[in-house]
């Protein structure tokens, strides 16, 4: 079997199981930020979150469909390493940016709906009073 092939092989089944297992964590930790901002509506959070994980899975597999490709020939066992090396590389660094992404883009999302909370008073308003010295 062509070493290309072996190397092709390899970078695929390492890149997927590391999408999968980014993708399983953001999912069960970052249900959490999801459920905060949506106030406890447990059905829209695990809605949500379904939602994000089948586009991270689409974006990061899509990626790394895409970046298989390669033009140097993979002829000897250090080709391999060095060619698996540079891919799986460029695929951490886009799963990390990815993850960074969503990490932050939840907690925003948490900030925003704590801000809310705290503008919105406890008691609704039962009159006016008027300024002192009027």
């Amino acid at each position: 079997m062509d070493l290309t092939v072996v190397t092709y092989v390899i970078y695929l089944l390492i890149s997927i199981a590391l999408t999968v297992w980014v993708a399983r964590t953001l999912s069960r930790n970052g249900r959490v930020f999801i459920g905060d901002v949506l106030h406890g509506n447990e059905k829209l959070a695990d809605a949500v979150n379904q939602l994000l994980v089948v586009g991270f899975y689409l974006v990061n597999i899509g990626f790394v469909t895409l970046f298989l490709r390669s033009n140097k020939e993979v002829d000897t066992a250090r080709a391999l390493f060095e060619a698996l090396s540079v891919k799986l590389g460029v695929v951490l660094l886009v799963l990390g940016v990815m993850h960074l992404g969503n990490v932050w883009v939840l907690n925003r999302m948490r900030r925003r709906g704590i801000m809310e909370r705290q503008q919105t008073p406890p008691v609704a308003p039962q009159g006016w009073t008027a300024p002192v010295g009027a």
